[in-house]
C-alpha cells in the first residue's frame, strides 16, 4: 500500500485535538485517584500526562515519531493511554501497513508492560492483555480502512480529472478536424472559382477587340464570380474563427457534376465529357461528393496549367463494382494561368483515401497529364 500524505492540519485543528486529548488525560488521572493503590503514582501520572499532551502536535506533524514516544510513556503511566491511542490511530491512517503494524505492536507491548507493574484492580492480566491486543488491532484496521478509502477517493478524483482532460482534448481535436475539413472544402471551391475568374480575365486581356456584348458578359461573370469568391472566403474565415460546431455549406452531389462541366465550358474550356455511370441514384452521397471534388480539382488544374487545351473527362462504374474517374489533358506549353499552392492534389489524395478509394496522377506518354480516381461503390 502506498503512503498516504494528507494535507497538513491547520493550527486550529492542532489546538482542538490537544485540548480534547488533554481532557481525556485529566479524566484518566482523576479516575485513578479512586483507587488508593494508585495515589502513590499521582506525581508520575501528572508528569506523564503533561508530556503526552504536549506531544499531540508532534503526532499531527510527525505521526511515527510522536506515536513511538507516546508508546514509551504509556508503559510508564495509564495517563498516556489516550494520547498513545491517538498516535497509533494517526499512524494507521497516514502510513503504510508495515509501519502502522510495527507502531501498533509497540503500543501493545507498552500497555502490557503498564498492566504488569500497574495492574487494574479487579481485572485479570489475561483479560487486560486480550483487550490490549483487540483495541490496537481495531485501531490498526480502522486507520488502514480510512487510508484505503482516502486513496480510493483520490484515485477516483484523479481518474475524473483525467477523463475530463481527455474529453476536452477530444472535443478540441474534433473541432480542429471539423475546421480543417471545412477549410479543405472551401479551398476546393475557391480554387475552382478563382481559376474561372482568371480564365475570363485572360480572355479580356488577350481579346480586347471582342464585341461590347462579349466584353460586358465577361465582365458580368467576373463581377459575379468575385462576389461568390468573397462569400466563400468569408465562410473560410468563419470556420477558422468560430469555436462552435460549424454547420457548413450545402455539399455537392454526383448530380451536380454536369453543371460543373457546363460551368467550365462556359469559361472557354473545351471538355469531352463521357458519362458511363449505371444507376447513379444508388451512388452513396459521400462517394458522389468525393467524385465531384475529384473532377473539380482536375478541371481547376487543367485551367491553371494547360489553359486553352481540351480536357477529357470519363466517369464510369456500376453498383457492386467501383466508380472510376479519369481526366486527361495535354501538357502545358507556357506559364500557368494562376499560381497554385501545390497542396490541392495532396488534400485530394487524402480525401479519396478516407473514402476508401485510390488516386493516381502524373504525366502520360506523349506529354499529357492524367488524373485517375477509383472509389468503392457497394451494391
Amino acid at each position: 500500500m502506498e503512503e498516504c500524505v494528507p494535507r497538513r492540519p491547520t493550527m486550529r485543528v492542532e489546538v482542538v485535538a490537544t485540548l480534547a486529548v488533554g481532557l481525556l488525560v485529566a479524566m484518566t488521572i482523576v479516575g485513578r485517584l479512586s483507587d488508593p493503590e494508585h495515589e502513590k503514582y499521582l506525581v508520575l501520572d501528572i508528569a506523564v500526562g503533561i508530556v503526552s499532551v504536549a506531544l499531540i502536535p508532534v503526532v499531527i506533524r510527525r505521526p511515527v515519531h510522536g506515536a513511538v514516544a507516546l508508546a514509551v510513556l504509556a508503559a510508564l503511566s495509564p495517563a498516556a493511554t489516550p494520547p498513545s491511542t491517538v498516535g497509533t490511530l494517526s499512524v494507521a491512517m497516514r502510513r503504510p501497513w508495515r509501519t502502522a503494524a510495527l507502531v501498533a505492536a509497540l503500543g501493545t507491548v507498552a500497555h502490557l508492560i503498564q498492566g504488569l507493574w500497574q495492574p487494574i484492580h479487579g481485572l485479570p492480566f489475561l483479560w487486560f492483555a486480550v483487550l490490549d491486543v483487540v483495541v490496537h488491532a481495531a485501531l490498526l484496521g480502522w486507520g488502514q480502512g480510512v487510508q484505503a478509502r482516502q486513496q480510493l477517493l483520490e484515485s477516483l478524483r484523479e481518474r475524473a480529472r483525467r477523463a475530463e482532460a481527455e474529453q476536452g482534448r477530444r472535443v478540441a481535436e474534433a473541432r480542429s478536424l471539423e475546421r480543417t475539413k471545412m477549410a479543405r472544402e472551401m479551398h476546393d471551391v475557391l480554387a475552382h472559382r478563382l481559376s474561372l475568374l482568371a480564365t475570363y480575365a485572360g480572355a479580356l486581356e488577350y481579346r480586347p477587340d471582342s464585341s461590347p456584348e462579349k466584353l460586358a458578359k465577361a465582365a458580368g461573370v467576373i463581377r459575379t464570380g468575385v462576389h461568390q469568391a468573397l462569400d466563400e472566403l468569408r465562410e473560410v474565415i468563419n470556420v477558422l474563427r468560430d469555436e462552435d460546431v460549424y454547420e457548413g455549406r450545402p455539399q455537392p452531389t454526383f448530380g451536380d457534376l454536369r453543371a460543373l462541366v457546363d460551368e467550365s465550358r462556359d469559361a472557354g474550356t473545351t471538355i469531352a465529357y463521357d458519362d458511363r455511370v449505371a444507376d447513379p441514384t444508388s451512388l452513396p452521397p459521400a462517394t458522389g461528393r468525393t467524385a465531384y471534388r475529384v473532377v473539380q480539382e482536375g478541371l481547376t488544374n487543367a485551367r491553371k496549367h494547360a489553359a486553352g487545351h481540351p480536357v477529357t473527362v470519363l466517369v464510369s462504374g456500376h453498383p457492386g463494382d467501383r466508380l472510376r474517374i479519369e481526366l486527361t489533358n495535354p501538357a502545358s506549353n507556357g506559364t500557368p494561368l494562376a499560381p497554385g499552392s501545390g497542396t490541392g492534389l495532396v488534400g485530394l489524395t487524402e480525401r479519396v483515401q478516407l473514402a476508401g478509394g485510390t488516386l493516381d496522377h502524373g504525366r502520360v506518354p506523349g506529354g499529357g497529364f492524367r488524373l485517375e480516381a477509383s472509389l468503392p461503390w457497394p451494391s
